[in-house]
């Protein structure tokens, strides 16, 4: 569209309804096929929930979610049945385009506000989103710290190779953060779309150490060991969480979120690393 061209509002509007009906036909089909916690099909789950809540739930969640939520998951199935919880992990960023675009959900967690901020822009949450936890950034090392890794520093020495997130993902935001905060520059040799992916070029020895979350490097504690850093405190990030407007399934969908703050599902987060906010 040519810069001295103005859509009128209505048709800007219409148009954007028409493409989320559009896409929402399309990612309808797509979602059928994510792997839900406790069921093989949402049509097999159980009737008979006693707290009245039954049916299928879809989750759209940070990648850095994904070990916690699917504890959670399994255990709202069980406290419910009759439900089936279905996750879509992925960086926040990703995710809130796909809401935006119209692709079919009833809760959207995310890694930062930014991310859950553009939803709330676009008019897709049901009511005001509630921060439920917290994350703190670690220098994410292969295991016994071969090469020596104490400070944020210590990444730009030559030759050592570094992964981060991209910086429109919410664990890249924050590594930006505490990379000036420390008034460090560095080159990574890639960037990553979520958290997973950048940890996982350290599990794999493609990198000898990523900016990742204290959650991540203690899910692969098998793997890395997790350097703390003063400069973390800088740029902690608060995780928002909503029911999302046009939700297939509000009540179940309002259930899993009390569930997620609820005194079990806290208790699964803090066990992951995740601080109260």
């Amino acid at each position: 569209m040519s810069r001295g061209t103005r859509i009128p509002e209505e048709e800007h509007v219409v148009g954007r309804r028409l493409a989320r009906a559009a896409l929402a036909g399309v990612t309808a089909l797509a979602m059928a096929g994510l792997a839900g916690c406790g069921t093989d099909e949402a049509g097999s789950a159980p009737s008979g929930s006693a707290s009245g809540v039954t049916g299928k739930v879809t989750v759209f969640a940070a990648a850095s979610l994904t070990e916690s939520f699917t504890t959670i998951g399994r255990d709202f199935e069980a406290a419910n049945p009759g439900t089936t919880v279905t996750f879509n992990f992925a960086g926040s960023s990703a995710l809130a385009n796909q809401i935006d675009q119209g692709a079919p959900a009833d809760v959207f967690a995310s890694a930062a506000p930014k991310n859950m901020q553009s939803v709330v822009d676009a008019g897709d949450a049901d009511g005001s989103p509630t921060t439920f936890v917290r994350n703190q950034l670690v220098i994410a090392v292969a295991k016994g710290n071969p090469k020596g890794v104490r400070a944020l520093a210590d990444l730009t020495r030559p030759g050592l190779k570094v992964a981060l997130c991209a910086e429109q993902v919410p664990c890249g935001a924050a590594a930006t953060k505490a990379l000036a905060a420390a008034r460090v520059t560095l080159t990574p040799v890639t960037l990553e779309q979520d958290v997973k992916g950048a940890l996982s070029k350290v599990k794999l020895g493609e990198v000898d150490a990523a900016l990742v979350y204290r959650t991540d490097a203690r899910a692969a504690v098998a793997d890395v060991d997790g350097v703390e850093f003063p400069e973390s405190a800088e740029a902690i990030n608060d995780y928002p969480i909503v029911v999302l407007n046009n939700a297939p399934n509000r009540t179940a969908a309002r259930a899993f979120v009390a569930y997620v703050r609820s005194d079990q599902g806290t208790s699964v987060l803090t066990a992951a690393g995740f601080q109260a906010p």
